[in-house]
């Protein structure tokens, strides 16, 4: 008999449409069954001997929470017959959005099993997920952004470890870390069969982008640091299988079900009786010309325009021309940001994601495709194709200025700006303290500068533009300032870090002092030594650091904005809450 292994998630919404991701144990049919009568069903497909299936729901009521169940070849498996939560619901989006509410953050250990010990302290997600069903009529999240490493393929658990240790000989590479796509199974089975996260993505929409420890830590550094993985005998295994498990778990629910129509490997992997080759063959391609696939997409919520940007895998890495994003994804960036400012085209709704010939985001680029084909017109009067900005990328913009600036001296080291030896000196450091944020690239750093002033600027300009981040194990809000004219939007870079994960106190200490004004004076004299330009802006803390397992919420309301920031805490009586460190209007 059929059974479902892991989900379901909800991942796409709209209108009158849906996208439901389960992982089943065998082929077999999946349905999901709407109350109000809508539904969907479609095979499962096949990859390195797992099932899954992404079922397209279609028939939805605009503005309307509907309940649903799972069938598995016409077998009721969800909601569990013993389920202590609410029912799962579907909430599609009303024809005009008065309200939306985004939860985003990132890094996220799995949370030990019900009983253990949590080293780390109570899980956020799980916490929002507790608070939802004791009040399932009570304000939720319209989106859930999950902003990088929704799992770390180098640092496991012990569980894991022990599973991983009955499969092969620990002693050999890459040791305690994910070998294959079969062990990277394992960390998604162990993240997202947690009741409270099953349940909380089971009716709470997604979406999601990968960052470093989704495939290792300071994935795509440099060059020298690219070049030394791929003389080991085990980073090709690993990348391919990191690759092709986030594009079956993550990837694909990003998309629309038009995007997924319309995109050829989706078709290949479906149409086949096992899917592997034809990914394996898409992974392969991917390592050897990133230019060639784009994992970032973008979605319309009606008046609120998303862009989620790779930030990893987009990167071009040569030391002469490096750069955050190659100029394909660059140019597919200010085009998504761009689009409707002038008289361009936008739906209301969700857009394709960066579909190109194949179709979608983690699919090969082709030639265009990244036009809506349907949808109201900006007409030229000025009126934006948006009121609210928000750029999804899993690593932070705006960092601590001394962090900033020895980022950008050590990028002047290693490109050779002080001569040999400190070039040596400086891709030592680079691996060994993580630089490379977007500061390590200065010209992307400026680029997406000088993009957002110019989205901010001028007749229908949005009444927001949001930087959303993680990575970094802390939570702040920084506000840049331009040299001249300001845009006319507020432009804030809102990071959130961690979800559930450890916050030592070396890295207390070391933030807290990165925003001072010593440290600040500190970073100038190292950006002098490196003869680095000034930044294209300046920036200012307005909030934080804050420390701690936690999420933020951005409420949109017309061209109005708040931002909410709640930390998990363990009561006395042994309970978790999430407790708001901060409350304020960004707009």
């Amino acid at each position: 008999m059929a059974g479902l292994r892991l989900g379901p998630l909800l991942r796409y919404t709209d209108g009158s449409c849906a996208t439901v991701w389960v992982e089943t144990n065998r082929p077999c049919t999946a349905e999901v069954r709407c109350a109000d009568g809508a539904r969907g069903t479609t095979p499962t497909f096949q990859i390195a001997g797992h099932h899954y299936a992404l079922v397209p729901v279609t028939g939805l009521t605009p503005g309307k929470a509907t309940e649903y169940e799972v069938l598995l070849d016409g077998a009721r498996v969800w909601p569990p017959p013993d389920s202590r939560f609410p029912p799962s619901v579907i909430t599609t989006s009303p024809a005009v959005h008065e309200e939306m509410r985004i939860a985003f953050g990132s890094c996220r250990w799995a949370a030990p099993p019900a009983g253990g010990k949590d080293r780390v302290g109570p899980d956020a997600l799980d916490t929002l997920s507790a608070r939802i069903a004791a009040d399932p009529q009570g304000a939720r999240p319209d989106l859930l952004l999950l902003l990088g490493d929704q799992v770390y393929a180098d640092e496991i658990s012990d569980a894991t470890r022990h599973w991983i240790a009955g499969r092969r000989d620990l002693n050999e590479p890459p040791g305690d870390q994910v070998a294959n796509y079969e062990e990277y199974t394992r960390l998604y089975y162990e993240s997202w069969l947690d009741p409270e996260v099953r349940w909380l993505l089971s009716t709470v929409p997604s979406c999601m982008i990968f960052d470093d420890h989704d495939v290792i830590d300071d994935w795509n550094t440099s060059a020298a640091w690219l070049a030394d993985m791929r003389a080991t005998d085990w980073w090709r295994e690993r990348l391919l299988s990191g690759l092709m498990s986030y594009w079956v778990y993550q990837q694909l629910g990003n998309l629309s079900p038009d995007e997924l129509a319309a995109d050829p490997l989706y078709a290949a992997v479906r149409e086949s009786p096992d899917g592997t080759d034809a990914l394996r063959t898409f992974a392969a391609r991917a390592d050897a010309d990133p230019a060639s696939v784009r994992w970032s997409y973008r979605r319309d919520f009606g008046r609120v325009r998303l862009v989620m940007v790779d930030s990893r895998a987009a990167r071009v890495l040569d030391e002469d021309r490096r750069t955050m994003l190659d100029p394909g994804e660059a140019a597919w960036l200010r085009e998504q940001i761009l689009d409707g400012r002038g008289g361009g085209e936008h739906r209301d709704g969700d857009n394709e994601a960066g579909a190109h010939e194949a179709g979608n985001g983690g699919s090969a680029r082709g030639e265009d495709g990244d036009k809506d084909k349907d949808g109201d017109k900006d007409g030229g009067d000025g009126q934006s194709a948006y009121d609210h900005l928000l750029i999804g990328t899993s690593l932070p913009w705006l960092l601590p200025h001394l962090v900033h600036d020895v980022e950008a001296w050590n990028a002047a080291m290693c490109v050779g700006e002080r001569g040999a030896r400190w070039a040596r000196l400086g891709e030592r450091i680079r691996r060994g303290a993580d630089l490379e944020h977007w500061s390590a690239f200065p010209s992307s750093f400026d680029a997406l500068a000088d993009l957002i002033a110019e989205a901010g600027t001028g007749p229908g300009a949005p009444a927001t533009v949001s930087v959303l981040s993680g990575d970094v194990h802390h939570a702040y809000v920084a506000e840049p300032s331009w040299p001249g004219r300001a845009p006319d939007a507020r432009v804030a870079q809102l990071t959130c870090s961690p979800v559930h994960n450890s916050v030592p106190l070396s890295i207390r200490l070391g933030f807290r002092f990165g925003w001072s004004a010593p440290a600040r004076a500190l970073g100038r004299r190292i950006a002098r030594h490196g003869r680095c330009a000034p930044p294209a802006v300046g920036w200012r803390k307005t909030g934080g650091p804050w420390f701690g397992n936690q999420l933020m919420t951005l409420t949109l309301r017309g061209r109005s904005a708040r931002l909410r920031l709640e930390q998990a805490r363990a009561e006395r009586d042994g309970a978790t809450v999430l407790r708001t460190i901060t409350d304020r209007e960004l707009a």
